[in-house]
């Protein structure tokens, strides 16, 4: 019987949605955060597992044609979930800026040369066709250097160390380092031509107007409007329509459309009732089916048998692993040791950053589109984020039952007026819900 493409469309939204969400609620009960179960849920049903047991109702369910619309509904998932992103991005409340400073520095700075030494290495094996290899290698090694801010913020309440110091202070810096990292990216997508637009000059002048432009003058835009229009479905629209308009604008520019919706969503008025009653409700339904799509899409382009029998790749992604792992808890602990925090806590704070999750999985995704990563190094960089982000719950639990129970930890001023910013009421905390 001939299946029409809205049916096998549907079926398949269902099946996404009914395996990422159970493998969710299942990690979660094992004291992992749940967006890591949706991540795993996604691998489940690419050629990793499904696909290898069983081939054709995998090719059934996913046809070419199915792919297609899943992923033009993960884009826009993306888009609202990136403008979100760029609506948490705080700096106005940093108080001890050299000690966050240092943390985004070193936890930054020390991965990404480490990443650049293994890319070079590296480069014959994981670079994608005709990328050029100054592209794949700051690609590859910015990759490594990412901390995702909001499953971090799901951790930290999960530890019951969300309000501590130390929870503040990693927030915080996961926060700043993803700012810098989707600048970093936009500035590897034009230096290295690898956006496929026109001119690399011409483009870098235009996104350097674009966030100067967005900074003074939307920024102020909005903040006008916000006072003045009392309708919360009205703002929703102008809010909506400004972050598909950015990513539409940077997409033009030869740029990833997620970039200029992180950019308008770092324009939005801070503080606002009505911009937080938006934020919620746009969050619900992007986190609940939209983003499960592109994980979906993330494990329907990982393949974990391209590793195969082949141990120089089991062995390189080991490497890369461990790389990633040792030199984001040396260059974040180690940073922050330097600038003044004490060991135990800097120890813990090498540790809580080492969580990679998403937003390595959006970087990656890019770096696919763009062909700066061949298939295997996707694989990788996929399997790195999920190590990485699995490992860092049991570790702190590891770190925070070492401490002597007759010790208070200590509380650092990271940031003024931590109650004010509770990850928990945030996208932060409701992305792994």
């Amino acid at each position: 019987m001939a299946v029409e493409p809205i049916t096998r469309f549907l079926l398949a939204v269902g099946a996404i949605l009914l395996v990422s969400h159970f493998c969710g609620e299942v990690l979660r009960r094992v004291g992992q955060p749940p967006v890591l179960g949706e991540i795993v849920g996604g691998l489940l049903l690419g050629p990793s597992v499904l696909g290898l047991i069983w081939p054709a109702g995998g090719a059934w369910l996913f046809s070419p044609e199915v792919l297609s619309s899943l992923d033009k509904a993960a884009q826009l998932g993306l888009v609202v979930f990136m403008f979100l992103l760029g609506c948490e991005l705080r700096t106005d409340r940093i108080e001890r800026k050299s000690l966050v400073g240092a943390v985004v520095l070193g936890g930054m700075g020390l991965p990404f040369v480490a990443g650049i030494g293994v890319a070079f290495a590296a480069a014959s094996v994981l670079a994608g066709d005709g990328a050029p290899k100054a592209g794949f290698v700051l690609f590859f090694a910015l990759a490594l250097a990412i901390t995702a801010m909001p499953v971090l913020a799901r951790i930290l309440v999960d530890l019951k160390i969300d309000r501590t110091g130390l929870g503040a202070l990693s927030l915080t810096s996961a926060a700043i380092g993803d700012g810098v990292a989707w600048l970093t990216l936009t500035l590897i997508l034009v230096g290295t031509g690898a956006h496929g637009g026109g001119n690399p000059v011409t483009t870098a002048i235009l996104a350097v107007v674009l966030v100067v432009g967005t900074q003074v003058v939307v920024r102020r835009v909005l903040s006008g409007l916000v006072t003045r229009i009392e309708s919360d479905k009205v703002m929703t629209v102008v809010l909506l329509v400004g972050a598909l308009g950015f990513a539409v604008l940077t997409q033009l520019l030869g740029l990833h459309a997620l970039l200029g919706a992180f950019l308008f969503g770092t324009a939005v008025p801070r503080d606002c009732p009505v911009v937080e009653r938006i934020s919620d409700q746009l969050r619900g339904f992007t986190l609940v089916v939209l983003l499960p799509l592109f994980f979906a899409l993330v494990g329907l382009s990982t393949s974990i048998g391209l590793l195969g029998s082949d141990l120089s790749h089991w062995l390189l992604f080991l490497g890369v692993l461990v790389v990633a792992q040792l030199t984001k808890f040396l260059g974040a602990g180690g940073a922050a040791r330097l600038a003044g925090l004490p060991g135990r806590q800097a120890i813990q704070l090498g540790a809580l950053m080492n969580c990679r999750g998403v937003t390595e999985l959006v970087v990656a995704t890019i770096g696919l589109k763009y062909g700066l990563v061949n298939q295997l190094g996707f694989t990788i960089l996929v399997l790195v984020a999920v190590v990485t982000t699995a490992v860092t719950g049991p570790l702190m639990r590891f770190l925070l039952r070492r401490e002597k129970t007759a010790e208070k930890p200590e509380v650092f001023e990271i940031v003024g007026n931590q109650e004010d910013v509770p990850p928990r009421d945030r996208l932060s905390r409701s992305v792994s819900e």
